[in-house]
C-alpha cells in the first residue's frame, strides 16, 4: 500500500512540474512578444539619454549567451536599457540594480517597466551614483555604466571587487570626442586581469572588459 501511494505522488509531482514548465514556457512566450514589440514600435522615439536599439540589443545578448543573472546598471534615464537587461535577466532568472538620480526620469522608466511585465526583475533605486555604488555589496555578472563619464573610472575601481570572474564591466559612449572617455580607456585597457573590448556596431560604442581572474 505504501508502495503504491509514493508511486502515486511521484506520478502527481510529475504531473504537476510538468504543467509549471509549460506554464513557465508560456508564460515567458507572451513576455517575449509583448517586449518586442513594445521596443520595435518605441524603436527611434527614445530621448532623455537612452542608448540606441542597437546598444540595447548588444546588453540584452551580453547577458542571455552568458546566462547572467546579476547586473547593475549606472544610469536609468526613462529605461530603454533598463527593459532591454530586464528582459534578459527575465530569461535567466537574474535581477537588475539600477540607479537613476532624476526622480522624472525614474518614475517614467517605472512605468515602462511595470506596464511590460518586468518589474520582478528590477530593483529601482534613486539618488546619486556615486554614493550608491559604494553601498552595493554585490557580487554582479554585469554591469552597464551610462552616467557621468569622467566617474567611469571611478564606477570601475569601485565595482572591479564586486564584479566576478567571467563577469564583464560594459561602459557607453565609449567612441564619441566626451570628457573622461580617454582616461577611462586607458586605465581598464592596462587591467592584466580583465580583456577589453570595443563594439562598434553603433556609432556609440560600448567598451566591454571581461574579468579574467587574477
Amino acid at each position: 500500500m505504501e508502495a503504491k501511494s509514493s508511486i502515486f505522488a511521484a506520478v502527481l509531482l510529475f504531473a504537476w512540474t510538468a504543467v509549471s514548465l509549460a506554464q513557465a514556457t508560456q508564460d515567458q512566450k507572451e513576455l517575449d512578444k509583448r517586449v518586442a514589440q513594445f521596443l520595435e514600435e518605441k524603436r527611434n522615439a527614445w530621448q532623455d539619454l537612452n542608448v540606441p536599439y542597437e546598444d540595447g540589443q548588444i546588453l540584452h545578448d551580453l547577458i542571455v549567451k552568458n546566462k547572467y543573472r546579476s547586473a547593475l546598471e549606472i544610469g536609468t534615464s526613462t529605461g530603454h536599457s533598463t527593459i532591454w537587461i530586464a528582459w534578459a535577466l527575465s530569461k535567466t532568472g537574474g535581477k537588475l540594480i539600477t540607479i537613476e538620480m532624476d526622480q522624472a526620469r525614474q518614475q517614467e522608466a517605472k512605468k515602462n517597466v511595470d506596464a511590460l511585465g518586468l518589474s520582478a526583475f528590477v530593483d529601482f533605486r534613486l539618488g546619486n551614483a556615486h554614493e550608491i555604488v559604494k553601498t552595493l555589496p554585490g557580487p554582479f555578472d554585469f554591469v552597464f555604466s551610462d552616467a557621468d563619464k569622467n566617474w567611469y573610472v571611478q564606477y570601475f575601481k569601485d565595482l572591479d571587487p564586486k564584479l566576478n570572474q567571467g563577469g564583464r564591466f560594459t561602459a557607453h559612449n565609449v567612441l564619441q570626442n566626451m570628457g573622461g572617455i580617454s582616461e577611462y580607456l586607458d586605465f581598464v585597457e592596462s587591467r592584466p586581469n580583465y580583456q577589453t573590448t570595443i563594439d562598434k556596431t553603433s556609432s556609440s560604442g560600448i567598451a566591454i572588459s571581461y574579468k579574467k581572474g587574477k
